[in-house]
C-alpha cells in the first residue's frame, strides 16, 4: 500500500510540474493574439498608434460616456490575460512614461478614494444614463509610478469621500503601479464599470460579475468575445467634449 501510495503521489506531482511548465512556456513563447501582436509595435511605430488611438472626451455616436484618456485599448472586458484570469474593465495605453498622460473623468458624479487607495479613485453615478435610477460606479486605476507614488490630482487626497465631479475633471496622469512594488504592471489605465451593492456602496471590482460590459456606455465594441481580435475604435460620429484639457506631463 505504501509504494502505490508514494507512487500516486508521484504521479500527482509530475503532472503539477509538467502543468506549471506548460502554462510557463505558453505565456514565455506563445506569441501574443489579435491586437496583442501589436503592443510592441504601438510603443515604437507612431503612425500606427496614432492610427488607433482615441483622445480625452471623445464621444462615440450617442455614447453617454466619454473617453477618459488618450491611448489604445488593448484589454476588453471579459478578455483573459492568464489561466484563471478574467478582465473586468478596459485597458487603455498610451506609449508614453509614468506620470505623462492625463486622466479625466468619464461622466459626472461623487468622487470618493480610500485611505490605503495610492493609484485609484472611484466616482458614484447616482443614475446609470443607460438605466435611469440605477446607480453605478466608475473605476479608475494605475495612477501611480512602480513604487507607489501616486499620481492622483492633489484635489483628491486619500480619505477624499464624495467630492462632486463634471465630466472632464482631471484625475491624475497615467502610471505603472500594480499595488505590488515587487511586480509593476504595464504603463496603463484601467477603467471600469461596477455595480452597486444595493446599499450605497460598490461592490469588488476585481470579481466579473460586480462589473458591467462598457460596450453601450462607449458605443463600442468592448466585449471580448465578440470581438477577440480588433482594436476596438468608433464607427460612428465623433464629437468632443470641451473640457479644459491639461497638458501632458512630459
Amino acid at each position: 500500500m505504501k509504494r502505490k501510495h508514494w507512487l500516486a503521489l508521484a504521479g500527482v506531482l509530475v503532472l503539477a510540474v509538467a502543468a506549471t511548465a506548460g502554462v510557463y512556456i505558453y505565456n514565455r513563447y506563445v506569441p501574443a493574439p489579435g491586437r496583442w501582436a501589436l503592443f510592441q509595435e504601438l510603443h515604437t511605430d507612431r503612425a500606427l498608434f496614432e492610427q488607433y488611438a482615441l483622445q480625452p472626451g471623445m464621444h462615440c455616436g450617442d455614447a453617454p460616456f466619454a473617453f477618459p484618456t488618450r491611448g489604445v485599448i488593448l484589454g476588453l472586458w471579459q478578455q483573459s490575460y492568464r489561466f484563471g484570469h478574467t478582465h473586468t474593465g478596459l485597458d487603455i495605453f498610451s506609449g508614453t512614461q509614468p506620470g505623462v498622460t492625463p486622466i479625466y473623468a468619464a461622466y459626472p458624479g461623487y468622487l470618493s478614494r480610500l485611505e490605503d487607495w495610492r493609484s485609484t479613485v472611484i466616482i458614484r453615478i447616482p443614475s446609470d444614463p443607460l438605466q435611469p435610477g440605477r446607480q453605478i460606479w466608475t473605476y479608475y486605476t494605475h495612477l501611480a509610478n512602480v513604487d507607489g507614488e501616486s499620481f492622483v490630482s492633489e484635489e483628491f487626497p486619500p480619505g477624499t469621500h464624495e467630492v462632486y465631479v463634471e465630466a472632464g475633471t482631471f484625475l491624475g496622469y497615467m502610471g505603472n503601479y500594480s499595488g505590488d512594488v515587487s511586480a509593476p504592471t504595464g504603463l496603463h489605465l484601467h477603467f471600469s464599470i461596477v455595480k452597486d451593492d444595493g446599499e450605497g456602496d460598490f461592490l469588488n471590482e476585481t470579481r466579473i460579475n460586480n462589473t458591467y460590459d462598457p460596450s453601450p456606455y462607449f458605443n463600442m465594441n468592448l466585449y471580448h468575445p465578440n470581438n477577440p481580435n480588433e482594436v476596438p475604435t468608433c464607427e460612428d460620429v465623433v464629437t468632443f467634449e470641451e473640457w479644459d484639457l491639461v497638458g501632458s506631463n512630459e
